[in-house]
């Protein structure tokens, strides 16, 4: 299963090489069009779905005709044809800039949904998610921005029609990162370093409740605290666990 993944995967990459090269007769037009020619171009390339021919010939009119009339369209379709190319840092990169350059936009709200939805992408692993494999043990740092980013726009913009969709992504990043921590206690448990497992199990309480992962890290919690000898804590934790998740194991087997 693992070679049919791979070679997929080099497949893939060959297909995004190859749509990435561009013809002479394409170079010729880019460096001679006008840019409506070249908006024009863009506009059907990404209609069609060929977001690398668009990315092309949106650069061009980005960098040759910096004033131009099409210039806050050209870097709104910029970000979305990344997006669409998975192509995080150069998403990135372009948000940021036009947050920097156009803090009064009408569409900002639209931006900043799309430097969740880039973070968001940017967490995600294609052929983890094919295969089904759990990696929620994998480095949070991209969930962490994606939550920050909807956060932003629903507390600044909460009219906004992205609004709604970017509050569902983040309850989806809320369990994610909830996950997280619940796999970096287990590793303190492995290693036996109960204070640190409780600590973070506590941090999943604290950041993330209402998450499918709180009932795991009252569990962990109960059990730190018994290693720890902390019997005051362990029994509070268990009293937590009575009123939310009565049938759970450790209660029905004491």
């Amino acid at each position: 299963m693992y070679k049919i993944a791979q070679g997929a995967a080099l497949v893939l990459l060959s297909l995004a090489l190859t749509a990435c090269s561009s013809s002479p007769e394409e170079d010729e037009f880019t460096r001679k069009a006008s840019p409506d020619q070249l908006y024009s171009q863009a506009r059907t390339s990404m209609e069609l779905g060929n977001y690398s021919k668009a990315v092309r010939s949106l650069e061009a009119l980005d960098s040759r005709y910096p004033f131009g009339p099409h210039k806050t369209q050209v870097q709104l379709d910029l970000i979305y044809a990344y997006y669409k190319m998975d192509d995080a840092a150069s998403g990135i990169a372009n948000i940021d800039r036009f947050l920097r350059l156009n803090p009064t936009h009408p569409n900002i709200d639209y931006v900043h949904y799309m430097r969740g939805l880039t973070n968001m992408q940017a967490d995600s692993y294609l052929f983890h998610d094919l295969m089904n494999i759990d990696r929620t043990d994998r480095d949070p740092k991209n969930a962490q921005d994606a939550f920050k980013d909807f956060d932003r726009l629903i507390k600044s913009y909460p009219n906004s029609k992205y609004a709604a969709d970017a509050q569902h992504r983040m309850q989806y990043l809320k369990n994610r990162l909830a996950q997280y921590s619940i796999q970096v206690a287990e590793y303190y448990i492995k290693m036996n370093a109960w204070s640190a497992a409780a600590v973070r199990a506590q941090t999943v309480m604290e950041k993330f409740p209402g998450t499918p992962a709180t009932e795991r890290a009252l569990e962990i919690m109960s059990e730190a605290y018994g290693e720890l000898g902390q019997e005051k804590l362990q029994e509070h934790i268990k009293m937590v666990m009575r009123a939310n998740f009565p049938n759970n194991d450790i209660l029905t087997n004491e």
